[in-house]
């Protein structure tokens, strides 16, 4: 079963952590949501972390391993990347899997991460209107698109491609893991 970790913060864009999570679930993926100290968080436009009944606890940034995931995906919502950003767990982590050439996804304000743990330099990405400046600097040739796949590094430009994205991160794990993904996404 494949796995994922969604790392996000206080002030996240709600639909962005809802969907892949939920998504994530669909596919039969084994989820896990992780904030700093394993925090329970609230969203831009209310939602709360952990958000059911079923939901397992949050994981703290610190107990973060890239042995343990296949993809990470990276929310956004502009004030929780911002704060995610700015810990050293989370930068080390999301290195860890760029090294190990493991799915790393960002979405909107997402790649504010991985622009701060310096995986886009000499990638092809797409960006978000306020962060497009950041990912350029950042050393990455951007284009104007809804998803790039550069390898195993995956951006979307605004949240209303979120589907288009899931189908990316699906299609890449499943081929790096040597399979045709044959649900439907």
């Amino acid at each position: 079963m494949p796995s994922a970790v969604i790392i996000t913060g206080p002030g996240f864009q709600d639909h962005d952590v809802v969907y892949t999570y939920y998504r994530l679930l669909e596919e039969g993926w084994h989820v896990d949501v992780a904030t700093r100290n394993g925090a329970d968080v609230i969203g831009k436009y209310g939602v709360p972390l952990p958000m059911d009944k079923t939901a397992k606890p949050l994981v703290a940034f610190d107990q973060l391993d890239a042995a343990a995931y296949d993809a990470v995906i990276l929310t956004g919502g502009h004030e929780a990347p911002d704060r995610v950003r700015q810990d050293a767990h989370v930068l080390d982590f999301v290195r860890a899997m760029d090294r190990e050439e493991k799915v790393v996804a960002g979405l909107c304000h997402g790649p504010w991460i991985m622009v701060s743990a310096g995986v886009l330099k000499g990638r092809t990405a797409c960006a978000y209107i306020g962060l497009r400046d950041d990912v350029v600097n950042a050393g990455a040739n951007v284009v104007d698109s809804d998803v790039i796949v550069d390898g195993h590094i995956i951006t979307c430009s605004y949240y209303a491609y979120v589907g288009r994205f899931m189908r990316a991160v699906f299609d890449t794990v499943a081929e790096k893991a040597g399979q045709t993904r044959s649900a439907a996404a």
